[in-house]
């Protein structure tokens, strides 16, 4: 398993930081592990649009695996890519990590079934009209499914694109320029949100460190 994710980060270390706004403090959890899934903010205008559409401050989404002691995540950018989580953490002012609360269900067999298909994702083309299917992928999608193949669990029920806010200004705009129009979003398409997987009850946060006094 391991083997398999050191040949992929050789060529296909994500250099997207652009797309991100600057570290901040962040909160200074205990050392995360594979299979913790990790929250940020993005900037831009999609960020800006999924904030309004989710009343949530994540707007973007990963999982975290380790490759000889060093962390990395697991992402659908463009195109989906593998990054340091050191890295990670720098370009957004918000990090937020949750982790599955039972861990029996992602044991060791469950990690190398997340892993054999997560990266076979690699290289694929970030879904931008946010569809099912899986020859292109967003960012939560990406998570639920790797979720899902490994251990079977869903991690939030997947929504329909009215569930959300869709009345600001900046998500009507992006709507009108991804499908031309609010008439013509897809309205039985599938839809997970970054919001929608760290609100899973089956999550929990991962355990702050303490500081000593």
């Amino acid at each position: 398993m391991l083997k398999v994710l050191a040949l992929l980060l050789t060529v296909t270390l994500s250099t997207q930081a652009g797309w991100f706004s600057k570290q901040s403090h962040h909160p200074s959890y205990q050392k995360l592990k594979e299979g913790d899934i990790v929250f940020q903010d993005t900037g831009g205008q999609q960020g800006e649009a999924v904030r309004a559409a989710t009343k949530s401050p994540f707007t973007h989404c990963g999982v975290v695996f380790e490759n000889q002691g060093t962390l990395y995540v697991l992402e659908a950018v463009q195109p989906v890519s593998v990054t340091t989580l050191a890295s990670w953490k720098k370009r957004s002012t918000v990090f937020h990590a949750r982790r599955l609360e039972d861990s029996s269900r992602l044991n060791a067999d469950a990690l190398k079934k997340a892993l054999k298909w997560g990266t076979t994702q690699i290289g694929k083309d970030y879904d931008l009209h946010f569809q099912w299917g899986d020859d292109q992928l967003y960012c939560s999608e990406l998570v639920w499914k790797i979720y899902y193949q490994a251990t079977g669990l869903s991690l939030c029920k997947p929504k329909s694109f009215q569930s959300y806010f869709l009345d600001d200004p900046v998500v009507r705009e992006v709507i009108r320029k991804r499908y031309g129009g609010l008439n013509h979003l897809p309205k039985d398409e599938p839809v997970v949100a970054p919001s929608d997987l760290a609100a899973c009850p089956l999550l929990t946060e991962v355990p702050k460190t303490t500081k000593k006094r």
